[in-house]
C-alpha cells in the first residue's frame, strides 16, 4: 500500500468548503441543515448536489449524510469513478468517523450497538429497532464526558438511514437537538443537530494511497 495521503483543501465549490481534490473526486464540507440530494417539492429542492452540479454538471453524490448532520461527503467526478467508489462502500471498504454530543452519560467508555433497524414512521421518517429490521453495527468510544453530556466518536459499519442517530436513541443517549428521536425535554429544538461527519478513509481505487479526509468540529 503507498503512502497516506492526508487532507488538500483548495477553493470552495458553489459555496461549500472542499476537503479534498482528486483528479477522480472531491470531497467536501455539507452544512448542517442541507439536504443531499433534492426532496419531493420546491421546498425540497435546494440540495448539495444541485447547487455542485450548477458548477460543475459532471458531479455526482457517492453518499449521502442526513439534512442535519454536517461533515464530509464525496463526490465522484464522473460517471466511471462513480461506480468504482460506490463499489467501496458497498463493500465496507470506507471507514466513517463521527463525533456526537448526546443527552447523559454512557457507564461504560466504549461499546457497540448492535441493533437490527426498520422504518416505524414516513413522516417524518423514523427508524428504531425491530426484529424484521437490516441488520446494523454501529461501534461507539466515550471522547469526553460534561454536566449532562458526552462527547462520543461513532465508527458505523454499516450505512442506514438514520443508523446512528436512532442506535444512540435506543440506548439511551439521544443526540443533542435531534429533532425526530430526542425529546423536547432533552432541548430537541436547538439550533443544529450535534452529529458531524469528520473522517473518512479509504484505499484509493484509482493509485492504492490510502486517502484520509478530516473535517474539524463546527462546534465547541
Amino acid at each position: 500500500m503507498a503512502e497516506a495521503s492526508e487532507s488538500i483543501e483548495g477553493p470552495s465549490l458553489a459555496g461549500l468548503l472542499v476537503r479534498f481534490w482528486h483528479p477522480h473526486f472531491l470531497v467536501v464540507d455539507k452544512p448542517s441543515g442541507l439536504l443531499s440530494q433534492p426532496g419531493l417539492g420546491d421546498a425540497q429542492s435546494d440540495s448539495l448536489i444541485t447547487r455542485v452540479q450548477a458548477v460543475r454538471p459532471e458531479l455526482r453524490l457517492v453518499h449521502r449524510l442526513d439534512r442535519d448532520t454536517s461533515g464530509l461527503l464525496l463526490l465522484a467526478r464522473d460517471q466511471a469513478s462513480l461506480k468504482v467508489l460506490g463499489g467501496l462502500f458497498a463493500d465496507r471498504k470506507v471507514h466513517k468517523l463521527y463525533a456526537a454530543d448526546v443527552h447523559g452519560h454512557p457507564e461504560a467508555l466504549s461499546g457497540s450497538v448492535r441493533l437490527p433497524l426498520a422504518r416505524l414512521s414516513a413522516r417524518p421518517p423514523r427508524y428504531g429497532p425491530h426484529r424484521e429490521g437490516r441488520t446494523c453495527l454501529t461501534l461507539w468510544r466515550c471522547a469526553q464526558r460534561g454536566t449532562n453530556r458526552s462527547r462520543l466518536w461513532l465508527a458505523p459499519r454499516t450505512g442506514r438511514s438514520h443508523q446512528l442517530r436512532a442506535h444512540l436513541a435506543a440506548i439511551g443517549y439521544p443526540v443533542i437537538g435531534d429533532p425526530i428521536y430526542a425529546a423536547p425535554a432533552h432541548g430537541s429544538c436547538l439550533d443544529r443537530l450535534y452529529l458531524h461527519a469528520l473522517g473518512l478513509s479509504f484505499a484509493d481505487p484509482f493509485s492504492g494511497q490510502r486517502i484520509r479526509v478530516r473535517s474539524p468540529l463546527p462546534w465547541p
